[in-house]
């Protein structure tokens, strides 16, 4: 999985926001809001060519949960962008 060419995050106000550039701007109208792990996720996505269970391991790697819920998250965190079309 990574995320898809065309899309930036920033940090705002103590949030991260996700937004479309370039010609993806004009396929994405929106943005996607996002705590610091979940900014933790999507900078991991962006290095490309990584699995659901990279992602659950990079997640307990850096923070203290336990395998259930870092997968919870992943699953959430990585279905959400998908119905987005935002990962490939």
């Amino acid at each position: 999985m990574k995320i898809k060419e065309g899309f930036v995050i920033e940090e705002v106000g103590g949030s991260y926001l996700a937004v479309a550039v370039g010609d993806r701007a004009d396929s994405f109208n929106g943005l996607v809001r996002m705590n610091g792990t979940g900014a933790f996720l999507w900078r991991e996505l962006e290095k490309g060519d990584v699995t659901r269970d990279m992602l659950v391991e990079k997640l307990l790697s850096v923070y203290e949960v336990d395998r259930e819920t870092a997968a919870r998250d992943v699953d959430g965190f990585v279905s959400k962008l998908a119905s987005e079309g935002i990962i490939e």
